[in-house]
């Protein structure tokens, strides 16, 4: 045995604590109580009123029965409530489940069931469809009506959420976890099926990325941070808790629109957001009635399909620096950033804005990210050129998929997170994505499967068969376009099959462009879609 492995060296509760993002709003609340936490609307939030609240949720939901390891859903736009849920879950040990608001009843109720969610706190503009997701489950979650003055609807819970927290103690004392392995969040992910996976996150990797964001991004203390990112996506990408332990000042804002995005960085000298290039198109386009000027310089951070040169030469020029990250929900959001180098400062515009919309490499606290030949899992050589697929491993990996072993341990082939993402690897050691391998399109920063889409389409009763792929969308980044064969002699126009996918799509996922014709098939009858996605790019797509 070494002479460092003796008992007086051993872990003990004085040098080994599991980290959790659990310790952010403990420490600042303690340090900072009196700084500013949230601004939404006329409403205003110190750190001590929001620890006191999160004490409250806690220990009412405990009351209520939730226990370690019990799921609590959320349904709910970017609001204070949603911030006191990613704080306050994780305080007994419970597992927040933040759901993607665009989605249909029928996936939500699947999640809600697949995640056994004991509790759904939800917002009322979303009570209809909440109402309908949870009407077929055998075990429905006890609901709680988060509601909102601005928000319209009808309650349609057992009680609200000013009413739970009235049940609770302000002065609840939580604990960190016995291991920080142990899981915080479930976020699902479409994949390339039309049933979605359920992602586990753990305290430990939540803790890390947390951290990560405020080494990647360089963040001060004291950031004015602008909810203009779902906090549904990722958990935030974890930027409830950077924000948090940096003891910042979290502005929400129920969906983003380019003027109150101007109105919030003009009034409340926001410094920092993160979003999908749909915000940055939001902002480099707001008419001139909409855009103020600001006299800091705000830092953005976008992720999702790469941002096109004009995009990001004209946020930039609004006042604005981008910095592009990438990643997946397995990876706790981003796990990938281009990260700038001071000698690309005197560059032209376009070709910074060239480096820019490359993904990068690995975030300071993952410790590897690849792009390594599918076959073989060797790694390709670094010429810009030769196509593999991006693979990672660290610290900022999930835990793995909920009640899926096998779909686990296939995305963790030889002890790598296989991302399904075909990418080149430039002599710079930089990573740029050249394809999607299992053909997700990302619109405005949102998944969607395409066989989900065509299964939609094919439904019609005079569609013989059907192939999605993603047509690139200045606003959108991604949205679907639909290749449709009409069965022999049947008369079908595109309006047809939307309306058509319009009872079974979420909005974002319908098709924007329908193109009709023969689909270009191999000897044994498989669509070409590579072929598709060249014809998809065109200004005017036909077959």
């Amino acid at each position: 045995m070494s002479i460092f492995e003796g008992p007086e060296l051993a872990k003990t509760p004085a040098n080994h604590v599991a980290l959790s993002p659990v310790s952010a709003l403990t420490r600042t609340a303690r340090v900072h109580p009196e700084r500013l936490a949230m601004i939404y609307g006329d409403l205003r939030r110190t750190w001590g009123e929001v620890d006191a609240r999160c004490r409250r949720l806690a220990s009412a939901l405990a009351g209520r029965g939730v226990v370690k390891g019990d799921t609590v859903a959320l349904l709910a736009p970017n609001i204070p409530e949603a911030l006191e849920c990613a704080l306050a879950v994780p305080m007994i040990g419970a597992v927040l489940n933040a759901n993607n608001t665009r989605l249909d009843a029928s996936t939500i109720g699947y999640i809600l069931d697949h995640g056994a969610a004991r509790v759904l706190l939800v917002d009322t503009e979303l009570s209809e469809i909440a109402a309908e997701a949870v009407a077929g489950l055998k075990n429905p979650p006890l609901i709680i009506d988060i509601c909102d003055p601005a928000a319209p609807g009808t309650p349609i819970g057992a009680l609200d959420y000013e009413t739970l927290l009235a049940e609770g103690d302000p002065d609840f004392q939580y604990t960190l976890p016995a291991d920080e392995w142990d899981a915080l969040s479930l976020n699902y992910t479409s994949g390339t099926t039309g049933r979605p996976k359920g992602v586990v996150y753990s305290h430990r990797g939540a803790y890390l990325n947390a951290v990560n964001n405020t080494i990647t991004w360089a963040m001060p203390h004291f950031p004015v941070y602008l909810w203009t990112l779902p906090m549904f996506h990722c958990n935030g990408w974890c930027f409830p808790w950077t924000i948090t332990l940096l003891a910042g000042t979290h502005v929400f804002m129920r969906a983003p629109r380019a003027g109150p995005i101007f109105d919030a960085i003009a009034d409340h000298g926001v410094t920092h957001l993160c979003g999908a290039p749909i915000i940055m198109s939001l902002i480099a386009d707001a008419p001139a009635g909409e855009a103020r000027s600001f006299p800091q310089t705000v830092e953005m951070m976008t992720a999702a399909a790469p941002p096109p040169a004009s995009v990001i030469a004209g946020i930039e020029a609004r006042g604005f620096h981008v910095t592009h990250v990438y990643g997946l929900t397995e990876v706790y959001g981003p796990a990938v950033v281009c990260a700038w180098k001071p000698a690309w400062d005197d560059l032209p515009a376009d070709e910074r804005a060239r480096l820019k919309a490359r993904q990068g490499v690995a975030y300071e606290l993952e410790e590897e990210v690849r792009v390594v030949d599918p076959e073989t899992g060797a790694p390709v050589p670094w010429d810009g050129k030769t196509q593999g697929e991006i693979v990672f491993r660290g610290n900022i990996c999930m835990k793995g998929y909920l009640k899926s072993p096998e779909q686990t341990e296939k995305a963790f082939k030889d002890g790598w997170f296989w991302s399904g993402d075909l990418a080149v690897q430039h002599p710079d050691g930089y990573v740029e994505i050249r394809d999607r391998a299992k053909d997700i399109i990302i619109s405005g920063g949102e998944n969607i499967s395409s066989i989900e889409v065509e299964n939609a389409i094919v439904d019609h009763p005079a569609v013989a068969f059907a192939a999605v792929v993603a047509r690139p969308d200045d606003k959108w980044g991604e949205v679907p376009c639909a290749f449709v064969e009409p069965k022999p002699g049947a008369d079908l126009t595109a309006d047809e099959v939307i309306t058509h996918a319009r009872g079974k799509l979420a909005g974002y996922m319908r098709p924007k462009r329908v193109v009709f014709g023969e689909l270009p098939k191999t000897s044994t009858g498989k669509i070409l879609k590579h072929v598709l996605r060249d014809i998809a790019k065109s200004d005017d797509p036909a077959l």
